[in-house]
């Protein structure tokens, strides 16, 4: 008995010291094995938002762009608030981005903000007098470390507001041998709101329908005054057709606006072809009037000399 019960002991033991050494070249696998954590990449160390509102911090959730609505001549006021969470200071530079950026002017371009503070820097915006009532957009920007972060601004002029659009410049051209086509067109905002356009559009060939698109919403936004040109792809275009397409463009506020191009889509040996054709006759045609013109000045001379 006692012979057994020291054998299963040193079994036990046994395993015991194979476990552990098991686990100890586990962990020393582990180790040469696994690459290097990477380094976490290395935040900006500041952030920049609307001044406080009805809330106590500039954060998002309490104003997440600027809002600013006055008349034409009026002169707007707000603040931007840069937050420094480093433990050492921050020399940063503001500027506005947007066709409005004259109209802004900050207290300071450039701020020094001490560790872990908030500083408060007051802008202005001038309305023009003349400036058209609608609505504007734009961006205050910070850059400061290697960093740059920008806070949106909307601006509406008060006044009375007109939306409305054009459509120009529609044109349908190849893109491929297979067939596909694309429409190009342009968008010209003729209101003074800032408008987000919905397309439709449909294309009757000679036999009827070939495109119907229903009325979407483009991602897009076009400022007052603004042209932006755009491509409406067409993959699956008639090879072979006579195509009156149509465009109609709408926005919010009543704009409406319409647009047609016409589209002749033949393969290339047909149009090789119809060109062979196109000179062969014009060349039996003028070969044929050469001949007749010679012909009658040919009777002319010998009408004269008979008599």
């Amino acid at each position: 008995m006692p012979s057994r019960t020291g054998a299963a002991l040193r079994a036990v033991a046994a395993l015991f010291l194979e476990a552990r050494i098991a686990a100890a070249l586990a962990v020393l696998l582990a180790l040469l094995g696994a690459p290097p954590a990477p380094a976490a990449a290395a935040g900006p160390g500041w952030s920049a938002a609307p001044a406080p509102g009805a809330g106590s911090a500039p954060d998002a959730a309490d104003r997440p762009y600027f809002y600013l609505e006055g008349r034409p001549g009026t002169v707007l006021q707000d603040k931007l608030s840069v937050t420094n969470k480093d433990q050492r200071p921050h020399t940063l530079r503001l500027r506005s981005e947007g066709a409005e950026g004259a109209w802004l002017a900050f207290a300071d371009r450039t701020v020094r903000v001490p560790a872990r503070t908030r500083a408060d820097v007051p802008f202005t915006v001038t309305v023009p007098p003349d400036a058209a009532p609608g609505d504007r957009s734009g961006a205050l920007v910070v850059t400061g470390g290697g960093h740059r972060t920008g806070v949106r601004m909307h601006l509406r002029i008060s006044g009375a507001t007109l939306s409305a659009l054009s459509v120009e410049d529609v044109r349908v051209v190849r893109t491929g041998s297979g067939g596909g086509a694309a429409i190009r067109y342009a968008v010209v905002n003729r209101g003074n709101t800032e408008l987000t356009p919905r397309l439709a559009v449909r294309a009757d060939g000679l036999f009827g329908a070939v495109l119907r698109r229903d009325a979407r919403t483009l991602p897009v936004q076009v400022p007052p005054g603004e042209r932006v040109r755009l491509t409406e792809r067409w993959p699956d275009a008639p090879a072979l057709d006579a195509v009156d397409v149509k465009l109609t463009v709408t926005a919010g506020g009543g704009a409406h606006a319409a647009a047609s191009a016409t589209y002749t889509a033949a393969p290339g040996w047909l149009l090789a072809a119809a060109a062979a054709a196109a000179l062969g006759v014009a060349g039996g045609g003028g070969t044929w009037l050469f001949r007749r013109r010679k012909r009658s000045r040919t009777g002319g001379t010998e009408s004269g000399a008979s008599t």
